[in-house]
């Protein structure tokens, strides 16, 4: 996991190098202050050969020495903490792009397993935390080592004896950081995903808000999002409290150091095997090697962090995408003859949703799709575009196997028009161009017209430029469906695929639609699935569906002929 951590550093190598050698003269110039107090009280206070002015002289140069370096230190932080944190957002937007384009190529049946709040939380807040791991985990791991390395040479060197004492002290810094790591790892995975949860919810309650006010249930949803709120203070509090103890444990150990430099420091001065000059020093010494060394401990909650997002980051990009033939064909226009052999279907968590379900539809012919709800009929159209694998069996169009058509060939010759209608937040030009994006303004305007709803859109102050808001809210249902409709216009396709189109219309806007969905139809291989059963008398043929079979088809006549289910079908809504 760490190759693929490091390998979003290599466009931003360049950078990332200048942001490493800057955390090293950084370093470098945290030395400064010890070594030089260490020549002062040492070599040039208690030298007796030197004048009083001399001594005073060497002092100001040192001191206007270590003022320039922390200048030019201040500099390189700046350019550190600036350029650093571009490295990690650039890294963050990356990410993010891959993982939008991996979510792009995941099959429709991912999307049924996850919720929409909880991905949008692995590509926000998860790469967030990413995006500070990427910046602050090299420049503490290399500032704090460095740091650490040189102020243990230099402690060696003033008093390998006084420094032995102090590094006795680490290996129980480490057993308790090793100890308390894991535990702190697990809580902040959990609490992860009780911000996915709340994200989760949050994107449910908002988009549904009308639907609360309506039903007047806002309790309700407040008691949903606070069950979701409440987990989160369960799990962030569990994950603050192995913090505590993590941090107050680590503390209590870097406060032994003061008692160690103090005891043993004290013996050596008054045993005489250290100056008070070194021992100043070594008191000032030893701060460049606790403060990294605290940093390192403290950064152990950033690494938590940014590894479980990552980690969440890694699940998506390895999740099996759609997967298309190697050897699919690309067809520029398909004929549209649909043929079904044998073809049987389940969903991961429901057998038995399609069983031998065979037919055939030639080309420009419309088929109605009929049977009670749960039969299988929706799942037959969104096999025909290869959204879900079948289980056995084989679906052609036009003599292709589906799997050997590439998904670009298939799905641009198929239009979908359903009864839950998605729009785009944007214009209503915007939408309708989504059918074809090269489309030109003539062609918009000509789709609309077919639509029926080019009228309407004369009449808005901004026309074609108007925003409809999210998901269309500022639109009637029929207006949506006309918009939907010329976008399928636009688009052109060979075969078209009506699913529930107009159930959820009443009966004079389902009157104008229908008139543009006999437009639609003109020339296209149609199917059709419909509750009404009014809407489909004409189709050519009509295939009853219960229980993931056919268990009749033919002409409406013939059907009510048939006395059988398609009869039954009729005479309840019809009250015969």
């Amino acid at each position: 996991m760490l190759k693929r951590f490091f390998s979003y550093y290599k466009p931003y190598k360049g950078m990332f190098m200048l942001d490493m050698l800057a955390s090293l003269f950084i370093a470098l110039i945290g030395m400064c202050y010890p070594v030089l107090t260490n020549t002062i009280l040492d070599d040039i206070v208690p030298n007796e050969l030197m004048l009083i002015d001399e001594k005073i002289k060497f002092i100001i140069i040192f001191g206007a020495c270590l003022l320039a370096c922390y200048f030019i230190r201040m500099l390189l932080r700046y350019f550190v903490q600036y350029y650093g944190h571009v490295i990690g957002v650039k890294m963050q937007a990356d990410m993010r792009r891959d993982m939008f384009n991996k979510l792009q190529k995941l099959p429709f049946s991912y999307y049924d397993e996850h919720e929409t709040g909880k991905i949008m939380s692995r590509m926000t807040n998860d790469l967030m935390e990413v995006s500070e791991l990427a910046h602050h985990g090299p420049e503490n791991l290399f500032i704090c080592g460095i740091s650490v390395i040189l102020s243990v040479t230099y402690l060696f060197f003033i008093n390998w004896i006084f420094t032995l004492v102090i590094l006795a002290c680490v290996p129980f810094l480490i057993i308790i950081t090793i100890g308390l790591r894991k535990k702190m790892r697990n809580a902040f995975a959990e609490t992860r995903k009780s911000v996915a949860e709340i994200n989760a919810s949050l994107e449910s309650s908002i988009t549904g808000i009308r639907v609360t006010k309506a039903f007047t249930n806002s309790e309700r949803e407040l008691d949903k999002f606070e069950k979701g709120n409440s987990n989160y203070v369960k799990f962030r509090s569990v994950a603050y409290k192995a913090m505590g103890q993590f941090h107050s444990s680590t503390t209590f150990i870097t406060d032994l150091f003061n008692v160690a430099i103090l005891i043993a420091g004290g013996i050596l001065v008054a045993l005489g095997d250290m100056t008070v000059g070194s021992y100043v020093t070594f008191v000032v010494s030893i701060n460049l090697f606790i403060n990294p060394l605290t940093t390192l401990i403290n950064f152990v909650e950033q690494y938590q962090n940014g590894v479980t997002g990552f980690k969440r980051f890694v699940e998506i990009m390895d999740t099996d995408e759609e997967l298309e033939d190697k050897e699919a064909i690309n067809v520029d226009k398909l004929e549209g003859r649909i043929e079904f052999k044998d073809v049987s279907f389940d969903y991961d968590t429901t057998k038995g949703v399609l069983s031998n379900v065979s037919f055939d539809v030639k080309k420009g012919k419309t088929i109605a799709l009929v049977g009670p709800s749960g039969g299988g009929k929706t799942t037959i159209c969104h096999l025909i575009p290869n959204f879900y694998k079948i289980s056995s069996g084989n679906i052609y169009i036009d003599e292709y196997d589906i799997n050997k058509l590439s998904f670009k060939s298939l799905r641009g010759n198929i239009g979908i028009v359903q009864q839950d209608v998605f729009l785009f937040n944007g214009t209503i030009k915007e939408n309708i161009l989504y059918g074809r994006l090269d489309a030109t303004d003539e062609e918009i305007i000509d789709a609309a017209r077919r639509a029926n709803i080019h009228d309407y859109i004369l009449t808005l102050e901004d026309g074609y430029d108007t925003q409809i808001g999210e998901r269309g809210v500022k639109l009637s249902g029929g207006q949506k469906q006309r918009l939907s409709i010329a976008r399928v216009f636009l688009k052109n396709p060979s075969i078209l695929i009506l699913d529930e189109a107009t159930s959820a219309l009443d009966n004079a806007t389902e009157i104008m639609i229908q008139s543009a969905l006999d437009e639609l139809c003109k020339g296209r291989t149609t199917i059709v699935v419909a509750h009404r059963l009014s809407t489909i008398k004409n189709a050519d043929e009509i295939f009853v569906v219960q229980n993931g079979k056919i268990v009749e088809h033919g002409s409406h006549c013939k059907l009510l002929e048939f006395d059988g289910e398609y009869k039954k079908l009729y005479d309840a809504q019809f009250n015969r």
